[in-house]
């Protein structure tokens, strides 16, 4: 005889989790192992992991010397893989970017859901989601494929709204405990930039401010701690403009990460565009003072003033100004660091774990609902 239902344990969620893996270092790769390690250990879920970066079959391995055919290659690889697994999840939950990297992943995710009745959770990580949804046909019928979206920040929830579609924002996790705090008192004109060297980025912003920084500190130093397109540009830049301690250290994996940061006394970032940048919450874990750009969504996580000193885009004079000024008022530098460090309890992990959980619960009854 069965027990009363009230009395019987829920079977664990079964959660498909599909992101880069850390090989691919990035902001995705991170969150995704955040939530793989801190659902491993929770009862209510049983999660696995599905890397949208498959090594393929050593037969198949000479592929990924030859570009456009090792993304093609790829994209069919990872889907048979998918196919074959994805009806034993309850919820699939498949992180996101826009353009045509939605196209490889999220896309036939979201497809192969509807077709074997799997909810898909879309979590989606791209400042540049205004475009993809204006300039990309196929996006709004693929996105309203999914039981539930998700952003990490309200920046992209309002986004998605303008376009009739619903999302909820769960916030980007951040472990305080893999981040050494220390307070800077006073700060040493050390400067940490964090971001790829894109265009949406604006690293020629970073590297101009410097320019003026160093002509007022002429032992400052700038290191960046990422690649892209646009290094060789960056480089060409620092020795026309004669800048010395610009230091580009290239890709730095996750756990290297922590050092860097503490040894800087601030940290740069200059965007244009953006969501929920996991560099400032770093920073603020480490005690690291934020200069940052009213970009998208980093005025819903950073506040002037008060949490970080915020400049307009495109102004690398402002960028130059606020680095001075932490530098001659240290008290501000401290202020600014300790009510950052304060701000980081709402991004751990005990306080996302709920959130998650009820993203998939819902998922889950709204595809039932939708069957019924």
């Amino acid at each position: 005889m069965k027990a009363p239902r009230e009395n019987r344990t829920a079977a664990p969620i079964r959660v498909l989790l599909i992101a880069p893996s850390l090989k691919i270092m990035g902001g995705h790769s991170v969150q995704a192992a955040e939530i793989l390690t801190g659902f491993r250990a929770e009862p209510s879920a049983r999660i696995d992991f599905l890397p949208i970066d498959q090594s393929l079959p050593w037969p198949l391995r000479w592929i990924r010397s030859v570009k456009f055919l090792r993304t093609v290659v790829n994209a069919a690889w990872f889907t048979a893989k998918l196919t074959w697994r994805i009806r034993r999840f309850d919820v699939v939950h498949v992180f996101a970017a826009s353009n045509s990297a939605f196209l490889w992943a999220p896309a036939p995710t979201l497809i192969l859901g509807r077709l074997f009745g799997v909810p898909t959770v879309l979590n989606y990580h791209d400042g540049r989601a205004e475009g993809h949804l204006s300039r990309w046909r196929t996006a709004k019928p693929l996105i309203r494929l999914a039981a539930r979206v998700v952003t990490p920040s309200a920046y992209l929830v309002d986004v998605f709204a303008r376009f009739g579609l619903k999302a909820q924002a769960v916030s980007n996790i951040v472990d305080v405990a893999r981040y050494r705090y220390r307070e800077r008192f006073p700060l040493a004109p050390v400067f940490l930039h964090n971001r790829a060297m894109e265009p949406l980025y604006n690293v020629e912003c970073t590297v101009r401010a410097f320019e003026i920084i160093q002509r007022r500190y002429p032992h400052a130093a700038l290191t960046f701690a990422h690649t892209g397109h646009l290094r060789p540009h960056l480089e060409r830049l620092v020795r026309d403009l004669g800048l010395e301690h610009v230091r580009f250290a290239g890709l730095v994996p996750q756990d290297r990460m922590p050092q860097l940061y503490d040894e800087a006394d601030i940290f740069i970032t200059s965007t244009n565009i953006d969501n929920m940048p996991l560099s400032i919450l770093e920073s603020y874990a480490s005690g690291v003072p934020v200069i940052a750009t009213r970009a998208g969504g980093i005025l819903h996580i950073s506040t002037h003033e008060e949490t970080a000193l915020l400049v307009d885009c495109d102004d690398h004079q402002a960028i130059a100004a606020a680095a001075c000024r932490l530098l001659e008022d240290p008290e501000l530098a401290l202020r600014i660091a300790r009510n950052a460090r304060a701000q980081c309890v709402r991004y751990q992990w005990s306080a996302i774990r709920e959130l998650w959980l009820d993203v998939y619960r819902s998922a889950i009854s709204a595809s039932s609902s939708n069957r019924a």
